[in-house]
């Protein structure tokens, strides 16, 4: 009896010493394993396990995953295509990519990811973020997981590969689709500290009038996505984010969880105190951890002042994006490929299959597409890249 019992207190030690080793809500901030208060410092890895195309200067052209992949099938047809993509997966963010963050002195990733590479038989989305996930745990690097692309999509824009229309809060199919996904996430990344939490749905219900109707309904949403999690992880901090592209928290009531942080974006506004008031105000008023998940895409005045109002305020953040085509607000920037300027021409002015023939007649050759895609797959590797040392200064980051 005495073996037994002392079995059983070791096992319990043993199960909360697991439990304390986890990022967790303290309070109005994160909690390190060590209960040291964290503030998240870091990037978000955009464009890699959900492509948009305005990332590859696709102007006037596909921006929704499955648009630039439809492109990509009639550019160089569907099996060099669905090679190409897996190669692009494979290549855009690297171990090197990972180093190259933790020496900036960041100490968080946010990945955004698709449903569909968690989907039963598709083993490639695990795959791919378990070695990143390594690379982050030998650099002492957090990761974030975010839902990107929900099924049914919770936008209706382009960033959820949807169908035009925020379908999730319509169907309660597509609501257990997306529960079913995160429980399986969930139990591969359960005991793994290195994985700090699940960023639930991003950006849900756009600012268009005719959506708000959804406003009511996205808590719900939240709550059965939340309880899928906890029904296999009690160790992973859970992420919601506000309506109207994670700027809204009057949706919200009490939280419901006892290790539970929320989100908001911010874009293009002045980076004063009013934009961040009410987001403090909720913190103050639930005791609860924020984290501004989201912003960028803007000067480096602009991001010098936006990044200190959230420092000063003890606000965790993860700007947008880390690596672009020639850009200038991403820690890291890569070229245009040779004949990109061919498809993004014939991306702009690409019609429906009634017009076939038209644009057979616009198409580049077989050959110019080809090498662009080649081309493009050795521009993106962080060897061939090329970082934004204003833009890393901006952002408080350590530059070489």
């Amino acid at each position: 009896m005495r073996k037994l019992i002392f079995l059983l207190l070791v096992m319990w030690a043993w199960e909360l010493q697991a439990e304390t080793r986890f990022v967790h809500a303290d309070g109005k901030f994160l909690a390190d394993g060590d209960g040291h208060k964290l503030i998240l410092r870091g990037t978000n890895l955009g464009n890699w396990l959900v492509t948009e195309g305005y990332m590859f200067r696709l102007e006037g052209g596909p921006q929704s995953e499955r648009e630039i992949e439809a492109m990509t099938n009639e550019l160089i047809g569907p099996t060099d295509a669905a090679k190409f993509w897996h190669e692009y997966r494979d290549s855009y963010i690297t171990r090197k990519d990972i180093d190259f963050i933790a020496k900036a002195g960041f100490n968080t990733i946010r990945i955004p990811f698709h449903y569909k590479l968690f989907e039963e038989g598709n083993d490639e989305g695990f795959a791919l973020i378990d070695r990143v996930i390594e690379w982050a745990k030998a650099d002492r690097l957090f990761v974030i997981l975010d839902m990107h692309c929900a099924p049914g999509g919770q936008t209706g824009a382009n960033i959820d590969d949807s169908w035009g229309y925020p379908w999730l809060f319509e169907d309660e199919v597509s609501q257990q689709h997306a529960a079913d996904i995160w429980k399986k996430i969930a139990v591969h990344y359960h005991s793994n500290p290195t994985v700090l939490g699940y960023d639930l749905l991003n950006e849900p219900i756009p600012h268009y009038p005719k959506l708000a109707q959804y406003n009511s309904k996205l808590e719900p949403v939240f709550k059965k996505l939340v309880a899928a999690v906890r029904s296999v992880d009690t160790n992973h901090v859970v992420i919601l984010g506000g309506a109207q592209w994670d700027t809204n928290f009057t949706v919200f009531g009490p939280p419901f969880d006892k290790n539970m942080m929320y989100t908001f974006h911010k874009y293009w506004m002045p980076p004063v105190a009013d934009a961040i008031k009410p987001y403090l105000e909720f913190r103050e008023k639930y005791n609860v951890p924020i984290w501004m998940g989201e912003s960028g895409e803007n000067t480096d005045e602009w991001i010098t002042q936006f990044r200190k109002l959230l420092d000063d305020n003890e606000i965790s953040w993860t700007f947008w994006p880390y690596k672009k085509m020639e850009a200038k607000s991403a820690p890291v920037t890569f070229a245009r490929p040779d004949h990109w300027d061919e498809i993004v021409t014939y991306a702009a002015r690409h019609a429906g299959m009634g017009d076939t023939e038209k644009s057979v007649a616009a198409r580049p050759s077989l050959e110019d597409s080809r090498a662009a895609f080649r081309d493009l797959l050795v521009k993106i590797r962080f060897e061939n890249a090329a970082p934004n040392e204003s833009y890393m200064k901006a952002l408080g980051a350590k530059t070489n």
